[in-house]
């Protein structure tokens, strides 16, 4: 029997709700008689006061300490009468303050530089080796790169003595995942928020406004272009970001991470061949659905949100309706108006709230059109060994409890001026089949 045949939601006599993922198959129950917790936006009774200095030093992504992250890919900075990207920089540009957005190496990759070295033969790219002779010529930049070497070497162990015996030429060759690896960082430049005086007060992406938050998309679209362009054997790049430690962050500041992929990943071929057989199943069971079961949070023209099911942590589900099937093939229009509708989900869900946000979207070298869509998964329930037996997992919020929690705070929100233009609920028209990605046969 296919997943997608199965009954998506049922709820039991006693109130208990099961739902499988049409796409996944995972199974989730949501057992009734649990707590019910608002979201919470104060300031908690474990928050500490902060010394408030400038610029920001308090981890190693503040601009107070850019000279502990490696060289700078490229950054976003107010000039010309605009938000500019400036790009492979220089010891003395990258270190120093005034960026919006800053893009590095991250300095503990999951796919290394040495698994496409080894694996595919990979070099860098002209572009990058350029650039790595360029940065390394000069004093300070050549003091910067092996500083920021000598630094992993002691976050992986080695004592003092054995850095300092540690080939030079080795250190040389380690820098090259500086300059062309394919796992990188974005990062705004605020660790807290402005006039933050409690440790509570981070800037989430939810505290970015409008503006912000769409040029970090397009920043981050930027970083993603970049990496496909040089590295050839990069089939597709996972994009994602984790929010306070809970979600898996190293730092309390926020950032997304993309990590360049050699395959696709079992799950995303297997969406992809149930897209083959159905064509609009991210209409029928994703979009569609939402609407005729009343899980839709807020829409614009170009995207919609709504409660999502058969997830193991409550989520929430933000889609294009653009005909674009991949990020840096949408529309400035098209990316304005889903990174909107992304925004309000994270403003209403409050910087307290721990989140992962997960990017799905068409490969690179796929030519099965699939809506470029995210995931918005609060990270406020562990599994246990009951969930890890029986692959079902206990959702601590029932589908309609988290669509209520939400729906009171983007009308309040938008009520305030601090979301972009979108209607909420029952204001939504939530037209059958809006997602339009089935019509592109074929995308470059």
């Amino acid at each position: 029997m296919d997943r997608i045949d199965r009954t998506m939601v049922r709820v039991m006599p006693d109130g208990t709700e099961k739902h499988v993922n049409p796409f996944t198959g995972t199974e989730v129950w949501f057992i009734p008689g649990r707590k019910s917790r608002p979201i919470f936006t104060g300031i908690p009774s474990t928050a500490q006061r902060i010394e408030v200095r400038q610029p920001e030093d308090y981890c190693n992504f503040c601009p107070g300490r850019h000279k502990n992250t490696p060289p700078e890919k490229s950054r976003m900075v107010f000039a010309e009468g605009g938000r500019v990207i400036r790009d492979r920089l220089q010891a003395e540009e990258g270190l120093a303050e005034g960026a919006l957005f800053r893009r590095i190496a991250n300095l503990f990759e999951i796919v290394t530089i040495d698994y496409w070295k080894k694996n595919f033969n990979y070099r860098l790219s002209e572009k990058n080796r350029s650039w790595k002779e360029r940065y390394l010529s000069t004093d300070r930049g050549r003091e910067h790169a092996l500083s920021v070497v000598d630094l992993k070497l002691k976050y992986s162990g080695l004592t003092d003595e054995e850095i300092q015996r540690f080939p030079l030429e080795r250190k040389y060759d380690l820098t090259d995942a500086f300059f062309g690896g394919a796992h990188e960082l974005v990062i705004p430049s605020r660790h807290y928020r402005p006039g933050a005086e409690w440790d509570s007060q981070l800037c989430s992406s939810g505290e970015l406004t409008p503006d912000e938050h769409f040029d970090y998309f397009r920043f981050t679209l930027a970083a993603m272009s970049d990496i496909q362009a040089n590295n050839r054997y990069v089939r597709y790049i996972a994009v994602y970001q984790n929010w306070l430690k809970e979600a898996g962050a190293s730092f309390d500041h926020l950032h997304k991470q993309l990590c360049g992929l050699d395959e696709w990943g079992v799950s995303l071929e297997g969406e992809l061949n149930m897209a083959y057989r159905n064509p609009n199943m991210y209409n029928e069971y994703a979009a569609n659905y939402a609407a005729y079961n009343n899980y839709v949070l807020c829409e614009n023209d170009h995207a919609v949100a709504f409660v999502d099911l058969g997830h193991r942590h409550p989520s929430i589900a933000i889609y294009s309706k653009s005909i674009n099937c991949r990020p840096c093939n949408h529309t400035e229009e098209e990316l304005r108006g889903f990174s909107d509708v992304v925004h309000a989900v994270h403003v209403a869900s409050g910087a307290n709230i721990s989140c992962n946000e997960e990017w799905y979207y068409r490969p690179f070298d796929s030519t099965i059109p699939i809506p470029w869509h995210i995931l918005i998964k609060w990270r406020i329930n562990i599994a246990a060994g009951f969930e890890g037996g029986t692959k079902i997992y206990v959702n601590p919020m029932s589908l309609t409890e988290l669509r209520d929690k939400l729906v009171p705070r983007l009308f309040e929100l938008r009520y305030q001026g601090r979301l972009g233009r979108l209607l909420i609920a029952e204001e939504c028209p939530v037209r059958p089949n809006s997602l339009l990605y089935y019509k592109n046969d074929f995308e470059t």
